[in-house]
């Protein structure tokens, strides 16, 4: 392991999340993977050994994220990438939507990245290489309707990662990937059926998809890159409708 190469990885538990923790261990990180499901992060974390870290971590709340980077650079002597995959995927039309969900998908989908940015900048700016990925949405490029929660937070995050990575430049590069589809527990069965049917690729993304693309944009093979968005949708963002 090469300790200068070290992740915090939000949403961890499960899904896409996990698949990055695993994919950034194998490529010599050593990992803070941090989640709100504690008991889910436990159990799926148990089998990685000292160089995972588990953290309960509420990315909404300003205080856990100060606490979770203090004990990532405490357990490993710094941080050098930061990836903000936390996330939640809320439905309503507008005439149905509330005050209360939408906040809450902002909160969560946007608000969080902004906040996880501020409290690893000092240790990330001791580092070299250090860099910040995103998870953005297609739901960013395109509209889709009953998503006026969950798309305009996405907006807001690309929105934000286009800001940071101008402003935090040459010290840190700030990139997004845009997963499309993924086969994870925030699409139903139902959903992920027809979303299938319709995916120019012919099938659905796997989390490894999304976790082989911040493992690129997080290398030093991407050192030249900031400000990207690499979409991961299988042609998704080609069709109509």
């Amino acid at each position: 392991m090469t300790a200068s190469k070290i992740a915090l990885v939000t949403g961890a538990a499960r899904g896409q999340g996990a698949a990055i923790v695993r994919r950034l261990l194998d490529d010599g990180f050593r990992v803070a993977a941090a989640d709100v499901l504690t008991d889910e992060l436990a159990a799926g974390t148990a089998d990685l050994g000292p160089e995972v870290l588990p953290l309960a971590l509420d990315v909404t709340s300003a205080a856990d994220w100060t606490a979770a980077v203090a004990r990532t650079a405490k357990a490993f002597g710094g941080l050098t990438a930061l990836v903000n995959n936390a996330g939640v995927l809320h439905r309503a039309a507008v005439a149905d939507e509330t005050e209360e969900a939408f906040e809450r998908s902002w909160r969560i989908n946007c608000l969080g990245p902004f906040l996880g940015v501020q409290a690893a900048l000092a240790q990330l700016r001791t580092g070299t290489g250090a860099s910040v990925v995103n998870t953005c949405s297609t739901g960013a490029v395109r509209p889709f309707p009953q998503h006026a929660a969950y798309g305009t937070a996405k907006w807001g995050l690309r929105g934000l990662t286009q800001i940071l990575a101008a402003e935090l430049a040459p010290d840190i590069r700030v990139n997004a990937v845009l997963p499309g589809p993924i086969a994870t527990p925030m699409l139903d069965s139902t959903t992920q059926s027809r979303l299938a049917e319709r995916i120019p690729a012919g099938r659905l993304g796997v989390p490894g998809d999304v976790a082989d693309a911040v493992a690129f944009l997080v290398s030093e093979h991407a050192s030249f890159i900031t400000g990207a968005e690499l979409v991961v949708d299988g042609g998704q963002s080609l069709t109509i409708g």
